[in-house]
């Protein structure tokens, strides 16, 4: 077996050469040739290195119905039993206005939740339609303070478009923390039994209609 090599004339793959493997089996006469293909030379120009998706995927890339798997030893998540709050005091205190001239009155707060609710990070937008679930379900979803906390919270994660920003306990998108699985690119739909080509009958019925036609 041996491999010859060829330079490649065509002016699309400067720097590539043809490789030719022939054989010839144990006392036969006649050579064949086993393979041809088209091999990148020392000049060869050639693709950057390919890089796996989730390293190309940047912040701001994902939109909406795009699904984002998390890993499951992903460092940044850790259980929830492991969540231990021990500043619940100190911000009970600045909750009521100490170390502050002024704080939010309960009618700010109302006009702030309608705000926040009605606007880009509700529940009404169309990657929050598409969610694979809510963001109160979320490890990346940090609750906010005070009564403010029963429905909004900040997002934590780097990949999702909301990363930052407040967004409502209902709102999601694909970078959910719990989508760790990818959807299958093939959506098999279940079959389809028409039921308006027959009828029903009873073994009892078919029985009557062939004695009434024999007789």
């Amino acid at each position: 077996m041996v491999t010859h090599f060829f330079a490649c004339l065509d002016p699309a793959y400067n720097g590539w050469r043809w490789a030719v493997t022939v054989a010839r089996a144990s006392r036969a006469k006649a050579v064949t040739v086993s393979e041809c293909v088209l091999m990148p030379g020392e000049a060869a120009v050639m693709p950057p290195q390919w890089v796996p998706w989730i390293d190309r995927l940047r912040p701001g890339d994902l939109g909406p119905g795009d699904l984002l798997p998390t890993a499951v030893d992903d460092a940044r998540l850790a259980p929830g039993f492991t969540q231990v709050d021990d500043s619940t005091d100190r911000q009970m205190l600045w909750e009521l206005g100490l170390g502050r001239a002024r704080v939010l009155s309960a009618e700010g707060r109302d006009e702030v939740a309608t705000r926040w609710y009605e606007g880009t990070a509700g529940p009404r937008t169309p990657i929050a339609a598409s969610a694979p679930a809510p963001c109160s379900t979320c490890g990346f979803f940090v609750p906010l303070a005070g009564s403010l906390r029963q429905l909004f919270g900040v997002c934590s994660n780097e990949y999702a478009p909301d990363d930052g920003k407040v967004v409502a306990v209902d709102h999601g998108c694909g970078a959910h923390s719990e989508a760790v699985v990818a959807p299958s690119a093939v959506d098999y739909a279940p079959p389809i039994v028409d039921e308006l080509g027959y009828d029903v009958v009873a073994a009892g019925a078919m029985a009557d209609e062939e004695a009434l036609g024999h007789s």
